[in-house]
């Protein structure tokens, strides 16, 4: 059986994306048109963060088209909202990305540029010397069928521990949003957790905790896609020129990121604050920022081997990812498009 009860909204949520349908129409103020994107107050998110706090994306998407961001904890409440209706476009781990696509037959969302790569790890108390002693105790995740979560109970499962759904197995797996994480693991209650930039800078910095693996260290050539811009399918079709637009930005300003990092820093420190209510601190930003590469290609044989690892933990129908092909989950036409009217080469998802 096929359980991803927190991930999303189900059956009548999928058919409703895969229909085109749901949610308010993409209308603006003033007869605009509305593109609602969505993204995390996390440093896996840097591009979008910069887009949005530098005024990147609403300068290309123009006067004739309203932006209206909205931030998010996790990837699976992205989808929801992305299956709702109420979400055009945003910035997702694997994991969630290919769930929406799938569930909805292939139809919900596509996957329009690369974002960034790196920046999740497991962090641990100082007690905790090998995976052996997490047996019997509790480790976080963000989400319940997010791409920290996935990465979690994938690589338990490789160490010969058991999780299930329902937090019981050999570890017990407690989905729950990274800011209550880090207080679980100050005050013990937790004995690590598997999570994005800057969170896990700070289980170390402000929680005394211990890196035990870098996800890195789990792929070939330490690259795996960890956020992409992902565009619903109904939005593309109709807006095809704003989400074209929507590139420019995303463009820039992963440009900006790598040749003003102190700027990008800034910019998306100050993005993280207003949404958050709290900067981080000079030590944190730093450590986090170097853990991540940004880029704008989607490193495609990762989603793969994500999607693989989702079926195996029963988090994905196998026969549902047969069918809807997940080569066609693409659709970099826009992003060359984009990069050669910059002189950059295009991107092959791989």
């Amino acid at each position: 059986m096929t359980l991803l009860v927190v991930a999303v909204v189900g059956t009548i949520s999928a058919l409703v994306a895969s229909c085109g349908g749901g949610g308010r129409p993409s209308a603006g103020p003033g007869g605009t048109t509305a593109l609602r994107l969505g993204f995390f107050p996390n440093i896996t998110h840097a591009t979008a963060l910069v887009g949005v706090r530098e005024g990147i994306f609403a300068r290309e998407l123009g006067p004739a088209v309203t932006l209206e961001p909205k931030t998010f904890t996790a990837g699976p409440s992205a989808v929801e909202a992305i299956f709702s209706g109420a979400l055009d476009a945003a910035y997702l781990g694997p994991t969630p990305a290919v769930t929406a696509y799938v569930r909805s037959h292939g139809k919900a969302i596509r996957i329009v540029s690369g974002a960034a790569s790196g920046g999740a790890f497991l962090v641990v108390r100082p007690d905790v010397a090998s995976v052996a002693d997490l047996a019997g105790r509790k480790v976080a995740s963000p989400q319940l069928g997010g791409s920290q979560d996935v990465a979690l109970r994938s690589w338990l499962k490789t160490q010969g521990l058991r999780t299930n759904i329902y937090g019981g197995g050999d570890v017990s797996i407690v989905p729950q949003d990274n800011a209550l994480t880090l207080q679980t693991f100050r005050s013990g209650a937790i004995a690590g957790a598997w999570v994005p930039e800057p969170w896990a800078t700070r289980l170390v910095l402000e929680g005394g905790g211990k890196v035990l693996v870098d996800e890195r260290s789990l792929w070939p050539g330490g690259g795996y896609a960890t956020t992409q811009l992902v565009v619903s399918t109904r939005y593309l079709e109709a807006h095809r020129d704003i989400v074209r637009r929507l590139l420019v930005g995303h463009v820039t300003a992963d440009a900006l990121v790598h040749a003003d990092p102190a700027r990008a820093q800034r910019a998306a420190n100050d993005e993280i604050a207003a949404v958050a209510g709290k900067r981080l601190s000079a030590a944190v930003l730093a450590a986090s920022w170097k853990h991540l590469t940004f880029t704008n290609d989607p490193i495609g044989p990762s989603l793969r081997t994500v999607a693989a690892e989702a079926v195996g933990l029963g988090l994905l129908d196998g026969a549902l990812v047969e069918r809807a092909r997940l080569a066609g989950i693409y659709d970099l036409s826009l992003l060359d498009e984009v990069l050669r009217a910059r002189g950059e080469p295009p991107i092959d998802p791989g």
